[in-house]
């Protein structure tokens, strides 16, 4: 599908500003990144990079695109006929999906001549915001449930249908086992998961007679939803005796079990464990649904929950605690007279100062345990010697140093190519594929940073390259104000 026209207006008309004004071909640099964790997390967990691989792929204006922008009536001609053959011919580095990343560093940077540069910010921002919030908060969820599969199952609660589709895709990579979206299972050849609903008890003469034809159809995926009518005293013993018939007819199956979608999760599933085993059923499992979320799902594990499937909808695909991920898109660099010259925001909030310059982004690892121990943002012309010592630093709180010797750590390069002179050079991968590598990022961090109340803060380091030029760049900054005669 082409998104060409999925942008903000004003990229449009900055884009006839560029052309106009002869600014259109010079070189810039922007970067992608974000200022804070969603949720008040540790980490964050980067996705949507394969749907921003086919917008660019397919970047270019519709002959009914070029009409409808000639109606509004503010384009010149010169501009309509550029966009006619308007196509991306520049640079994109990115993060691979499913890393995990920390504020502050690019996740995707693009070096291309500005008007193009600046054209797919709001695309790439629209993309790689959304599924990267739904990823960090599925792999939260996930996390709390301590290796108990999580499900996710709220389509019908996601924010239109690409929400749903994309959502699920990236709590897929987040650590999700499964979706109930069919749509995205087939799209993106992920397992779907699914049983029944209230309904279809309800639609039989009594519960008994629902479990048995539901069984009857699917004796190999047997999970019955108990809690309809009373769930100790009807739901849970009908399911034992529909369990007890598939086992009388051997066609009781591993993956079995029933479904409390409300109540009192810690009472209830510790009361249906128990009558489950008495009956002889130790192996059938206890599914639950009903707006859970990480911290519901962490505080019943601490109470000794039995549960062991966990089904997560409105809560995980609108990440309702934190709706947005407030990622932005920042000029670093652009190219004059064949030189490149460093670009930075400057603003009152430090937070919002930008880092200058086109930049690469190193992970230190800890040679024995395989962990992270910082991020460092260097120049692009910089590298990192294993060989040799290395002081790292928190870039706000600079008074906290770490000296790594040489040989107890190693380095990864996060941003890889995805596009080189407007072709894609990036080999995609499955969605499974992500989901495991997320895995292995998600174990290279301590528990400390996957905490869910006052994680401890990755240290994210400037090279002292880098935090020099940004420090002249502000110093250098003029701030002018208006003389009105007044004493300032």
């Amino acid at each position: 599908m082409n998104i060409t026209m999925l942008t903000d207006f004003y990229e449009i008309t900055m884009a006839q500003g560029y052309l106009k004004t002869g600014e259109w071909n010079k070189k810039a640099v922007f970067d992608l990144f974000y200022r804070n964790n969603p949720g008040n997390g540790g980490y964050s967990i980067c996705a949507g990079l394969e749907q921003v691989v086919r917008y660019i792929k397919n970047l270019s204006f519709s002959d009914n695109d070029i009409e409808y922008l000639r109606r509004i009536g503010i384009f010149d001609e010169n501009f309509i006929e550029y966009l006619k053959n308007f196509r991306f011919s520049g640079d994109i580095y990115a993060m691979p999906e499913g890393t995990v990343v920390f504020p502050s560093e690019p996740i995707i940077r693009v070096c291309a001549p500005i008007i193009e540069a600046q054209f797919i910010e709001t695309a790439l921002l629209n993309i790689i915001n959304h599924q990267s919030l739904i990823a960090t908060k599925a792999s939260r969820i996930v996390w709390a449930g301590g290796g108990d599969k999580v499900f996710e199952l709220g389509l019908r609660r996601a924010q239109g249908p690409d929400s749903g589709i994309y959502g699920a895709r990236a709590a897929i990579i987040g650590g999700c086992s499964a979706t109930s979206n069919v749509l995205a299972a087939k799209m993106f050849n992920v397992p779907v998961c699914g049983t029944h609903a209230h309904s279809w008890i309800m639609s039989f003469d009594n519960e008994i007679t629902a479990f048995r034809k539901y069984a009857e159809v699917f004796p190999e995926k047997c999970v019955l939803l108990v809690d309809t009518y009373d769930t100790i005293n009807s739901g849970i013993p009908n399911a034992i005796k529909v369990f007890s018939e598939l086992k009388e007819r051997g066609t009781l199956k591993s993956g079995y079990g029933i479904r409390l979608d409300s109540g009192d999760f810690s009472y209830i599933s510790e009361k249906a464990r128990e009558m489950l085993d008495s009956a002889g059923f130790e192996d059938a499992l206890i599914y639950a649904s009903s707006d859970l979320d990480e911290h519901i799902i962490a505080s019943l594990k601490q109470q000794g929950t039995k549960i062991n499937v966990w089904g997560v909808g409105t809560n995980l695909i609108t990440s309702k605690d934190c709706p947005a991920l407030g990622g932005v898109y920042k000029l670093a660099a652009e190219k004059k007279d064949g030189i490149w010259i460093p670009k930075i925001k400057i603003s009152e909030n430090p937070a919002k100062i930008t880092n200058p310059g086109i930049k690469r982004v190193f992970r230190v690892y800890d040679k024995n345990t395989k962990k992270i121990k910082a991020d460092l943002i260097a120049l692009d012309d910089e590298n990192i010697d294993e060989n040799k010592d290395i002081t790292l630093s928190d870039q706000i709180s600079l008074w906290k140093k770490m000296t790594l010797k040489a040989g107890c750590f190693f380095v990864r390069e996060l941003l890889v190519p995805v596009f080189i002179n407007g072709e894609c050079v990036m080999e995609s991968k499955k969605v499974m594929e992500i989901r495991e590598y997320c895995f292995d990022e998600m174990n290279s961090l301590w528990p400390e940073y996957k905490r869910l109340v006052n994680p401890h803060i990755m240290p994210v380091d400037l090279s002292e390259n880098l935090f020099k030029l940004k420090k002249r760049l502000i110093n250098s900054t003029a701030f002018h104000k208006i003389d009105d005669g007044k004493k300032i």
